[in-house]
């Protein structure tokens, strides 16, 4: 299957691959969400399957948290969510780490940009370090999410890794 990149919805979005039920699998565009966070890791199933840039709205969303056994037959005994998939085996193992460094370093900016896991009302001191948080958002976090769109990009629209990094580094500053 050939990788591809849409326009919907204002934003991007990546081809994975289909489900067993020739449902297509999209992967959406970073976003910088109300100037503190990445939203980035939701696949999508849009309205028109076929003619996916018509949609009017999105059938289905969920994380590639745990994206290994999103395309993995080894991780399990479930099948897994990609029966084909526009990346081969070296690369979803890549994107598989990817992800999880996404959403580990995710979790590492908000907490220490906040300084404190807002579980409960405690008296726990806040270890807050915002140069910290902004680094990650503004340095290593971008890093991760272009290599993934990098993996995903079609090669004739294929941009390097820097150009993506730089866009997503302006959405910060934006």
């Amino acid at each position: 299957m050939e990788k591809r990149k849409i326009r919907i919805f204002g934003k991007d979005a990546y081809l994975l691959g289909q489900d067993e039920d020739g449902i297509f699998q999209w992967l959406e565009a970073p976003s910088w969400d109300c100037g503190w966070y990445w939203g980035f890791g939701y696949i999508v199933t849009l309205t028109d399957n076929l003619k996916p840039q018509n949609s009017r709205d999105i059938s289905s969303h969920f994380h590639a948290e745990n994206f290994l056994s999103k395309w993995s037959k080894f991780m399990g005994e479930k099948k897994p969510l990609l029966k084909i998939r526009v990346f081969m085996d070296k690369d979803g193992w890549e994107l598989s780490e990817l992800f999880e460094q996404f959403y580990f370093l995710r979790k590492a900016a908000e907490n220490f940009g906040r300084g404190k896991c807002h579980c409960a009302d405690t008296k726990i001191p806040s270890w807050k370090k915002e140069k910290l948080a902004g680094e990650i958002n503004r340095e290593i976090l971008p890093k991760v999410m272009a290599r993934i769109l990098e993996i995903l990009s079609p090669k004739e629209l294929s941009e390097n890794r820097v150009d993506i990094e730089d866009k997503l580094k302006k959405r910060i500053e934006a």
